[in-house]
């Protein structure tokens, strides 16, 4: 791009506030969108909710003002495509998507517009865009100088250490090969330092500018609870916290999937089932009616979530260990883009400990990849058994340093040693830890005692049986009451062993071997608690999960209306009601055409006249001509 028209670009701030009506950037946006404007290549990490589109939308605009043609997106779902070009829309953006929802009078007459130039953004899958006639078309656009930007939103997908991993994005290096004077801007919200130098070498982004926001998300409050009930769990969680508000619930099998959420549905929670076992058409039913719908929980397996933008999700519960960090926050990112309190709630057991380990060990992967995985999920098992800050370690994995939250008005700054977040559940209520080390020695030494007697391994049951000293068949018939670690743990309860031996196993001390039927078996690093060297330290098991403090007490009233006087509330209720039938009629979600943080500004101000509405975050000027009319009647009837 040349330095003039660089000059006669129209300012990115000026884009900001008339097509999207926000009065400033946020972060790292404007800093980005000059560079990619610019024809800077680009990698930008920054979490769920942070505004990572706005960073391709607004170049692609102000690139297009200046004649440089089309934007194109590679998106990797439907449903995403679906919301953010029905997004553009109304804010008067020309916008297309090319999918396998269009037929093909559909799919010719976009083809059209996109090679007249009549179209600022179109947004393809990956798989589509490697097809002949995809490339043809972007042949034809670069020939005429009509191929302005690349963005490959969802960028850990490229690689196989991230949690996504998709094959048709390795394919997207044809890109840089086929048109290397096209710029790029490659986006993600999740990628440790080794999913992020995959993307760099799977795409080919060496001179890319590295763009990193920060990670955390200070509206989000993390919980993880020992896995006793999960469906009664869960219940409680909802009702107590959650009564009335949209929440996803993320499970590993489909069939809890469907056992869950017929369990909420008949405790009186809207709740709907999604996996890729339910037909298509059904999928895409709950997932509209999720997304169009207040108030809605969507029980799932990771198929559902990817790119859903809808903003006022309150909570992400996970009732099944993820399979390490980025899933886990990737997930959870769901929850609050609204930037309003939201929860991020996860149970986990030492069957989900297992669970994920004979995943790992079971797969056909070569060996040097199935150990990363497993010190992702290590790092998982260790944010799980945590008793210090949860976020401060969530952060550290992304090799940010967290900056604590004031605590009782004192000095916000107490350095690492003493990280405090003030939002998760250990700082909010601090575990009880007790030094677990006599019992992690014992039921090592047991493990140890019954392979030795017997020539082969036992599950994790009767191991903590024989160190409680529990008489059984199963005792009686390998003669194992004669062990000498026989009734030596007797003083500790089961829970308690369950919680050591998921940390034995965390560790690496211990294996389970699924070709075995899941005994246990001993590992090297079991040497060094056994002689005493090492120190087993670990929350104590509580009965309940305790109520956290700083709980909000329950309203019907959306948190963005929360601060409203009786006037504003009905004018905000007025307002949602004309925003549901707008909605209805353009077969969008409700936040698409506007946030309820907007209708919430627009009821406190009580506008008179269109004037009064300018300035008014999320109103920009062309939904300020389509609807100013409208807001202003609304408002008058209320």
């Amino acid at each position: 791009m040349s330095n003039a028209s660089v000059l006669n670009s129209p300012a990115p701030h000026t884009i900001l506030r008339e097509v999207f009506g926000y009065p400033r950037f946020r972060g790292q946006q404007q800093v980005i969108v000059d560079h990619v404007i610019a024809g800077g290549d680009a990698l930008v990490l920054m979490p769920t909710g942070g505004g990572k589109s706005l960073c391709y939308q607004i170049p692609a605009i102000a690139r297009q003002r200046t004649g440089r043609g089309v934007t194109l997106v590679i998106s990797p779902l439907i449903a995403l495509m679906h919301d953010q070009v029905g997004a553009l829309r109304e804010a008067g953006v020309a916008a297309a998507f090319l999918n396998s929802t269009l037929d093909w009078e559909q799919t010719e007459d976009i083809e059209r517009r996109l090679l007249a130039g009549q179209l600022t953004l179109l947004y393809a899958a990956p798989e589509r865009v490697g097809t002949p006639r995809f490339l043809g078309l972007l042949d034809t656009l670069h020939a005429h100088g009509s191929l302005s930007l690349f963005a490959i939103d969802e960028a850990h997908c490229v690689s196989q250490w991230g949690h996504d991993f998709r094959p048709e994005y390795r394919e997207l290096t044809v890109l840089h090969q086929r048109w290397p004077s096209v710029p790029r801007i490659a986006l993600t919200a999740t990628a440790d330092a080794v999913t992020r130098a995959d993307i760099v070498e799977r795409l080919q982004l060496q001179v890319a500018e590295q763009f990193v926001s920060s990670f955390d998300r200070p509206n989000i409050r993390y919980t993880i609870v020992e896995k006793k009930d999960p469906a009664r769990q869960l219940l409680a969680f909802i009702e107590r916290e959650h009564e009335g508000e949209a929440g996803i619930v993320y499970c590993q099998s489909r069939k809890r999937v469907e056992e869950l959420a017929a369990t909420l549905c008949e405790h009186g929670i809207d709740a709907l089932p999604y996996h890729a076992g339910l037909p298509a058409d059904q999928r895409q039913r709950h997932q509209d009616r999720f997304l169009r719908d207040e108030g809605v929980v969507m029980t799932a397996t990771i198929a559902f979530g990817m790119g859903i933008d809808k903003p006022d999700v309150r909570f992400v519960a996970h009732v099944d260990m993820p399979k390490n960090i980025e899933g886990y926050y990737q997930e959870t990112g769901r929850a609050g883009r609204d930037g309003l309190p939201a929860a991020a709630w996860m149970m986990y057991g030492l069957q989900d400990v297992v669970n994920q380990r004979r995943m790992i060990d079971e797969s056909p992967a070569e060996e040097d990849f199935k150990q990363v995985m497993r010190g992702k999920l290590d790092a998982l098992l260790a944010l799980a058994e945590a008793t210090d800050c949860r976020r401060a370690r969530l952060l550290g994995y992304f090799g940010e340093r967290m900056r604590n939250a004031a605590r009782d008005g004192g000095d916000a700054d107490h350095g690492p040693a003493l990280a405090y977040c003030g939002n998760c559940d250990n700082c909010l209520q601090p575990p009880e830890v007790w030094d677990a080390t006599d019992a992690a020695r014992k039921l090592l030494s047991t493990v140890y005692r019954v392979q030795e007697q017997s020539g082969i391994g036992f599950g994790a049951g009767h191991v903590m049986d024989i160190l409680r000293g529990k008489a059984t068949d199963k005792m009686g018939q390998h003669g194992h009451e004669r062990l000498s670690t026989f009734g030596l743990g007797a003083e500790y309860s089961e829970a308690q062993l369950r919680g050591v031996l998921r940390q034995l196993i965390a560790v690496g001390a211990l294996q389970v071997d699924a070709q075995a039927f899941n005994t246990l078996k001993l590992l090297a690093a079991a040497r060094p608690i056994l002689k005493g060297e090492q120190a087993v330290r670990l929350r104590a098991a509580s009965a309940e999960p305790r109520r956290a403090r700083q709980r909000r007490e329950r309203s019907a009233t959306p948190l963005a209306a929360a601060d409203l006087d009786a006037a504003a509330q009905a004018r905000f209720t007025a307002l949602k009601a004309w925003r549901a039938e707008v909605a209805r009629e353009h077969n969008l979600p409700a936040y698409v055409i506007f946030h309820d943080a907007t209708l919430a500004a627009i009821a406190a101000r009580a506008p008179q006249s269109p004037a009064e509405l300018q300035g008014i975050s999320g109103l920009g000027a062309t939904k300020l001509e389509r609807y100013g009319e409208e807001v202003l009647r609304v408002c008058r009837a209320a």
